[in-house]
């Protein structure tokens, strides 16, 4: 099945450079039509590719994680066995290799990423930037599906950071060219911060991987899985606190996380929701997949802080979003306080707080793509974002869309039932049970001051519900509006409601297939 990993990287690209080949009259339909052909052809195909991994033949396999007894971070596996695996020498000279596999970890955020990119192709069916340019827009957001899918695949460090890079000039562009029109100086200081603060990340984390290349002699991940870097100073705790600070800035933590609202309210409808939705989710990645098993002894180290700063996230998060007027903002800076509970769950190195970490990372990824594409539905009726301008008593003039914005609200703040819930429920457990080579009364005091951030995040989307949904219809006659939930809207919203709800429901989906114990 290698055939069909190196698949899900060429068509989209390929299909993205044939979109800028076509003539400058193609229509802004058939470039859509286009893209969401293609986005499905790599949906269907990760699903394919889901299933030949996961299917009976003694077991799941894991990549690197597969054991991280409490006992001591350090003890991992010695095997690594990915799966679809590509491995061919790239550039000898540098000892870099094109080294591609997938597993249990890595395939649900591949699936999530051609989900969320197929369904903002199908958005852009009837919904466009008023820009236009719908032909370029398009194929940008397939060359961040390559990037993205790259990422999560790449079993060579220099590669993952190519990767991680492909992604950075595409995103900075859709917000740039396509972000709010009615504010070209915000949204071009919105795409400058991004790519900054991106650029600054990806430096630390390159002199982190040249460092640990330094130790062990070697890029490649499955080698470095069988023989991690040991000991908790020196060099090794350099190279740990440069790769998780360069990966910090992309989740974003705090204090590293001030190009996020801005970046979040300047871009398209399309942009916020792969923003949130898969971009964020390469940085928790790369804590999993690259600290936790390269670095294991300095992570341990660095544990107790990146607890710490992550349970600052989820507190100030919540509280910037008890003070927001913007709908868009207090979306993204929700969004900075549920990748603090990821950062959390992390920094447990227990089995239920990466467990957690993981569920949390596809959960948020559905949820807060839900709530962009309503924030973005939302915005183009009322031509702003601004609560105070949209006024209340929503769900009387567009009641499908205040019945879903109620239920995403629902679902984001951890209503049982819904996906939000196990993630931050497993995370708590986690810092609850920290690994024993950790400060486990910290961790103890953390996860009291994490639960008062769960709260908090209750309390503010409540707030939302009851200041947008709530409020005399008089004040904003019904028919303002011709349409309250469109087609496209319907076809493409659904199945993020659907998996929301069946997540919520039917953990085991997922939680049977990662084995941290």
């Amino acid at each position: 099945m290698n055939w069909l990993l190196i698949a899900l990287l060429a068509v989209p690209a390929l299909a993205a450079a044939v979109l800028w080949a076509m003539p400058a009259g193609t229509g802004d339909r058939v470039a859509a039509i286009v893209g969401s052909v293609v986005s499905g052809l790599v949906l269907i195909g990760s699903g394919v590719l889901w299933w030949d991994l996961v299917r009976p033949r003694g077991g799941p396999v894991t990549l690197g994680l597969a054991a991280l007894p409490k006992e001591t971070p350090r003890t991992l596996p010695g095997k690594v066995h990915a799966y679809a695996e590509t491995d061919v020498s790239w550039i000898p000279a540098l000892d870099v290799r094109f080294h591609l596999g997938i597993d249990t970890i890595s395939m649900p955020l591949i699936v999530l990423t051609a989900l969320l990119v197929l369904l903002c192709c199908l958005y852009s069916l009837r919904i466009t930037p008023r820009i236009g340019r719908t032909r370029s827009l398009i194929a940008l957001l397939l060359v961040i599906e390559t990037g993205v899918i790259g990422t999560f695949a790449s079993l060579d460090l220099v590669l993952f950071f190519l990767f991680f890079e492909v992604v950075l000039i595409p995103m900075w562009l859709v917000i740039d060219i396509w972000g709010d029109d009615h504010d070209p100086a915000g949204r071009r200081r919105a795409a400058t911060t991004f790519v900054l603060m991106t650029v600054f990340g990806s430096a630390l984390m390159l002199l982190g991987f040249l460092l640990v290349h330094r130790q062990a002699g070697t890029f490649d991940l499955e080698v470095l899985g069988a023989n991690p870097v040991t000991g908790g100073h020196g060099i090794a705790l350099i190279a740990a606190v440069l790769i998780a600070v360069g990966l910090a800035v992309k989740m974003p933590l705090w204090p590293l996380h001030i190009w996020l609202p801005d970046a979040h309210a300047k871009a398209p409808t399309v942009g916020s929701v792969l923003l949130a939705g898969v971009l964020l989710k390469l940085g928790s990645y790369g804590m999993i997949r690259i600290l936790l098993p390269v670095l294991p002894d300095a992570t341990a180290t660095l544990a107790p802080y990146l607890a710490g700063f992550s349970t600052v996230a989820i507190i100030a998060g919540s509280l910037a979003c008890l003070a927001q007027t913007d709908l868009k903002r207090l979306i993204a800076y929700s969004s900075v306080g549920h990748m603090g509970f990821i950062g959390l769950g992390i920094a447990t190195m227990s089995p239920e707080g990466l467990a957690g970490a993981m569920y949390a990372n596809i959960a948020h990824g559905i949820i807060t793509g839900l709530l962009f594409f309503l924030a973005g539905g939302i915005k183009d009726r009322h031509d702003t974002s601004d609560l105070r301008a949209i006024g209340r008593a929503l769900y009387a003039r567009l009641p499908r869309i205040g019945g879903l914005l109620t239920f995403a609200c629902l679902a984001s703040l951890g209503l049982p039932g819904l996906a939000g819930f196990w993630g931050e429920m497993l995370i708590l457990l986690g810092a609850y049970h920290p690994a024993d080579s950790l400060p486990r009364t910290t961790f103890l005091v953390l996860m009291v001051i994490a639960g008062l951030g769960a709260v908090l995040t209750a309390a503010y989307f409540l707030k939302l519900v009851r200041q947008l949904n709530q409020g005399d219809p008089a004040e904003h006659p019904a028919t303002a509006f011709a349409v309250d939930l469109s087609r496209i809207e319907l076809i493409t919203w659904a199945p993020l409601v659907v998996l929301t709800v069946v997540l919520g429901l039917w953990p085991p989906l997922l939680l049977d297939y990662w084995n941290f114990s």
